[in-house]
Parts: structure tokens; sequence; C-alpha cells
């Protein structure tokens, strides 16, 4: 307890905790935040997270995890340790989040339903997702859905040519080109792969589970494990949706901002919501100037843009694009955001 305010009454700050993975960016995302870096293989920042990742051949057990500023102390223990406090009713946080830039194409894949994590994994998440672009390189684009129908043993074929052809997969999914203010959702079971060159907010179910049967990721041959996370290949290909394809699963997938909320000062729009899934919801803050209060319980708090202020009882903080912090079930109502440059705040809620 610090001047009588207790640590869950005001936002949790993080060290940074950049994520290895197999696949080469980076260098987007150091420039988004105010430094300097080149493209390598720590091409993420997992924000708030209370997942671990899943790097085959790791063994740090906190790899993924973020770990509280002031103490180290890691994001799934605190919750664990101060439950009610920090997550209400909540059973867990419920979401997981990160900036994610990639300079190459990554691997065609699909992230499981939550029927067949419980089946397979045993966890009670699946892996739908949603893409906010935050910034571009040249001709970034994603690859979204089948173009035509296709079943599973035609699928095959193409995972047995990937392992010669490293783009054979390309020509039966969908290019899109993308700018900066795209937004989409990616349900389970859904082809997709991220194309060279985008800058991602990525607000997702709190799970790693990728199936990418592509042979390669770039230059890197990728294992068995890498690919089908240690499933059989049949097994795990029955993860792909083959019934989603066409201009239907285009025009699902892409999002049109909704506004919740407008005057002068402030705007509040509706990225993400029910309406789209019940695993997770996404809001957007844009303030021009005055404030307005944190009233999101157990949520994480992402600066996309500009500058300002956050303050509460004997609290008070500056944060500027590329902050990140976790409001507390306690803290709700008890923090106000200021803008002293411009404000854009992303509010990722859990389902």
């Amino acid at each position: 307890m610090n001047n009588g305010v207790f640590p869950w009454e005001i936002p949790v700050f993080f060290r940074k905790n950049r994520v290895f993975r197999v696949y080469l960016g980076g260098k987007l995302l150091d420039e988004f935040v105010g430094a300097e870096g080149e493209d390598g293989n720590f091409p993420e920042e997992w924000i708030c997270s209370a997942v671990r990742a899943i790097n085959p051949g790791h063994t740090d057990p906190l790899e993924g995890i973020s770990l509280r500023a002031e103490d180290g102390m890691p994001f799934d223990v605190l919750l664990a340790e101060n439950k009610k406090e920090y997550l209400g009713e909540r059973e867990d946080l419920g979401v997981l989040v990160k900036f994610l830039d990639s300079a190459i194409r990554l691997p065609m894949q699909v992230h499981p339903t939550r029927d067949f994590s419980k089946k397979h994994f045993g966890s009670p998440y699946g892996k739908a997702e949603s893409w906010i672009i935050l910034d571009t390189r040249e001709n970034a684009c994603i690859y979204f859905g089948f173009k035509d129908e296709i079943d599973k043993t035609d699928f095959e074929e193409l995972v047995r040519k990937s392992e010669a052809d490293k783009d054979a997969m390309t020509t039966v999914v969908n290019r899109v080109p993308v700018k900066a203010g795209d937004v989409f959702f990616v349900d389970a079971g859904v082809i997709h792969a991220i194309g060279a060159g985008c800058l991602i907010l990525e607000v997702q179910e709190p799970t790693d589970f990728t199936i990418q049967p592509e042979h390669f990721c770039g230059d890197y041959k990728l294992s068995d494990r890498e690919m089908y996370l240690g499933l059989s290949s049949d097994t795990a290909l029955d993860c792909f949706n083959y019934e989603l394809f066409g201009e239907s699963v285009l025009s699902s997938g892409k999002k049109i901002p909704k506004i919740e909320y407008r005057d002068d000062n402030l705007l509040i729009e509706s990225l993400i919501g029910k309406e789209d899934t019940p695993c997770f919801s996404v809001k957007r803050f844009t303030l021009n100037s005055g404030s307005f209060n944190l009233d999101i319980p157990a949520s994480i708090w992402v600066c996309t843009e500009g500058e300002g202020i956050l303050t509460g009882e004997s609290f008070k903080k500056e944060i500027k694009r590329g902050d990140y912090f976790f409001l507390p079930f306690a803290a709700s109502g008890k923090i106000c955001a200021e803008a002293t440059n411009g404000l854009t705040l992303v509010a990722c809620i859990g389902g």
C-alpha cells in the first residue's frame, strides 16, 4: 500500500516483454515505440500477458509471461494471489494482446476452436483473434480465407507441395492489401497468414495454439512439432474449416468500427464486439483534449497514438504511443486519462 492506496487500485505497468519467434521482424515495432532497431527473431511484444509462449526447445518457464515493472513479479502469479482485487468475478484474464511486426510472410496457419482445444490440448480456450493494423511497409498484405472451395485431400497435397514450393499455398488463399487503421476478425478455423510488412495490434484468446502446415517460414524449415503441435498431421488438418471460402469470408472478416459515443473531444468506437465473437471485445478511445475515466474493469489498455497522463488518488503517470497497462477490477472508475498531445487508447477485454 502506498499513501493509503492499495496496489490493485492503480494501473499495473510491466517490463518490456519481447518474445522469440522463428520469423523475422521487429524493426517497425521498434520505430513505433520510439526506439532504433532492426529486424530479428524477437518481432513480438506480449502485452500484459499471463500466457506462456510455445517455442519448442525453449525451457524458460516465464517465456511470454509479463513481469511487473517495479519488482519483476510474473503477471500470472500476481493475478492468482490477488484474484478478486485484480479480476473481480472473472476466473482468468480471458485475453492475450500482442504487438506483432512481420518483415516476411508468416506460414499459412489456422487456430483451433474451443471444442478442438478442449479435446486435443486440454484447454478451455481456442484462438480466435483480431488484428488492428497500426503501420505498414511497402506492399503490405494479409492472406485470409480460401479463394475457392477446397477439401482436405486437396489441401494435404498442397502441404506436400509446400516443401519444394514455398509459395504453393498462396495460390489458394485470398491476398488482401492492408493499410493503417484496418481491422480484421480472424475466427478459429479460418486459414490465414500475416504478410510481409504489417505492424499489428493483435487481440486474441489467451493461448499460443497455431497449426501451420507449410514446411517453411521464410528460409527456416519447420519441424513437425512446430507445424502440428504434437498432433498427427491428419488430426491437425481437421482444425481447418474447409467450408469457409470466397468473398463471404473476406466480408465477414473485415470490420468497420462502430461509433458508441462522440462529442467534440472524445470518440469511443467498438472495434470487435459481442456480435463478432463471445471470446473478447475491443474498444478504441480517441481523445483530442480533456479527459475521461477508465471504467472497464480487468482490462488491458494500449496507447496507439499521442501522449497523455493517467491520474488517480496518489497516482500520476505520463504515457505515450507504445505504452500499455492493466486496469485492475478494483481500479475501474478510479483512474482518469487526460490528453496532452492527442491520445488514443485501445481497451481489450476478455469474453
